[in-house]
């Protein structure tokens, strides 16, 4: 059997016959839908998946960050990119 990435399996066969049952399984964890004793999916609650797409967003954050600290060029004051974006807007609005 490959590498489970959950504390909980369940077949495929299972899921069809009563998914209502899978679900109460998944209990807000991650679930592995087997097909041949091998995972095939994994099913997770709205909660676990809300979870994770906010730490993906930080981690996505985090390294914005990093990257923008290991980017040479001199630092632009914020009072001067808000100056330029409304010079740039107030030129559309005309």
């Amino acid at each position: 059997m490959e590498h489970l990435l959950a504390n909980r399996s369940i077949s495929i066969s299972e899921l069809k016959r009563s998914p209502s049952a899978a679900l109460a399984l998944a209990n807000n964890e991650p679930l592995a839908v087997l097909n041949h004793n091998k995972p095939a999916a994994y099913l997770v609650t709205p909660q676990f998946y809300q979870k994770l797409l906010e730490r993906f967003e930080a981690s996505e954050i985090r390294f914005a960050i990093a990257e923008s600290r290991a980017d040479s060029r001199p630092a632009i004051a914020a009072d001067k990119v808000f100056e330029e974006l409304e010079t740039s807007i107030s030129q559309y609005s005309r």
